[in-house]
Formats: structure tokens, C-alpha cells, sequence
């Protein structure tokens, strides 16, 4: 099937990859858009992952104030170059985890940041829940792997569900920016300020 100039600025469009690899893309799935879509972000996040050894010195700081004036944030997202950064998309990525970090208020950005001794005693909680449940010392184990992973995913930001898209988490949503802007990404500081909190 010929490759029209239409499905190529569509599957742009759609993706944000570049005019060659849409093409190429496109002729490999015999033109069909959604295959492509899905061939573009899985090899996308491939290449996102070979690019996470590379400094990100540039960057943005997206910031957030909710409607009512009651929660603040400030994200900082870097990225490899100025000219990236400089960025509509960029500069709207950060925003967004600045939205995020609003709504989901993490306490830390990857479970490598939590101190040992707040994972300790979660473990302790989630132990004795659930051994309160009735559960065998080996069961009641696992069982704490299972939930300490789940502790994680609300409280670091890398983690947690996206806002917009709970199919993905944070660091999923990152690294589709790196693939479609080519560029190594990461989020540095955040900050979220609450009236009353």
C-alpha cells in the first residue's frame, strides 16, 4: 500500500516523530496509522532509554497555581540543550507535572529517595495488618512486598499514575517526551505550597 502524504502529517501530528521514521514507519505497517502509532512510542521509549546517561544541564521550571489561589507548585525539568528547553513542548511538559504534583502531592521524586527508616516503618504497619488478617508469617510477607510497591506508587512522583493518562506513570510520561523531542530528561526539584497544610 502506498504511504500518502496525508497518513505522514497525520501520524506526525499524532506522534511528534520525525518526517523519516513516520514514513518509514508507515510503510512497514502497510499504512495502517494505529499500528504505526504503537511501533513509533515503543521503539520511541527505547530510544528515550539509551538517551538517560546524558546530562541535563539546560531546563525549565514549570510552575502551577490552582483556580482557587489555595496550591502552588514548581517543578524542575532539564533537558540536554537551551533550545529544547526554549520549547513550547518542553515548557508544557513541565507545566503539566507541575499540574500534577498539585493533584497528587508526592513526597518524593524516586523510592530511592525515601529514608530507610519511613520504609521501615510503613513495612511494620503493613506487617501487622497483615498478620491482623489472619495471615501466615510467609504469606503476610509477600503480602508486604505487594503493598510496600503500591506505598511507593503514592508517594514517590516518578511513580505515581498520571494525572491525565492513569494508564501511564510519571516516569512513562517523561520518557514519551524524550522520544518525541530527542533529547535526555529529568525531573530535578518540586515544590508544592497549601494554604492550611
Amino acid at each position: 500500500m502506498a504511504v500518502t502524504m496525508e497518513a505522514i502529517k497525520k501520524l506526525r501530528a499524532m506522534t511528534g516523530a520525525g518526517m523519516m521514521d513516520v514514513k518509514n514507519t508507515l510503510v512497514e505497517t502497510d499504512g495502517d496509522i494505529e499500528k504505526a502509532t504503537v511501533l513509533l512510542r515503543e521503539r520511541g521509549i527505547a530510544k528515550a532509554d539509551k538517551k538517560a546517561d546524558r546530562e541535563a544541564s539546560e531546563g525549565y521550571i514549570g510552575s502551577y497555581i490552582h483556580h482557587n489561589g489555595k496550591i502552588a507548585t514548581l517543578v524542575e525539568l532539564n533537558c540536554e540543550t537551551d533550545f529544547v528547553a526554549r520549547t513550547e513542548g518542553f515548557q508544557e511538559l513541565a507545566k503539566n507535572l507541575a499540574i500534577h504534583v498539585a493533584m497528587n502531592n508526592p513526597s518524593y521524586l524516586k523510592r530511592e529517595d525515601v529514608p530507610q527508616e519511613v520504609v521501615d516503618a510503613e513495612k511494620d504497619v503493613l506487617l501487622a495488618q497483615a498478620k491482623e488478617e489472619g495471615k501466615p508469617e510467609n504469606i503476610a510477607a509477600k503480602i508486604v512486598e505487594g503493598r510496600i510497591n503500591k506505598f511507593y506508587s503514592e508517594i514517590c512522583l516518578l511513580e505515581q499514575a498520571y494525572i491525565k493518562d492513569d494508564k501511564k506513570t510519571v516516569e512513562e510520561f517523561v520518557k514519551e517526551g524524550i522520544a518525541t523531542m530527542g533529547e535526555n530528561m529529568q525531573i530535578g526539584k518540586f515544590s508544592r505550597i497549601s494554604i492550611g497544610e
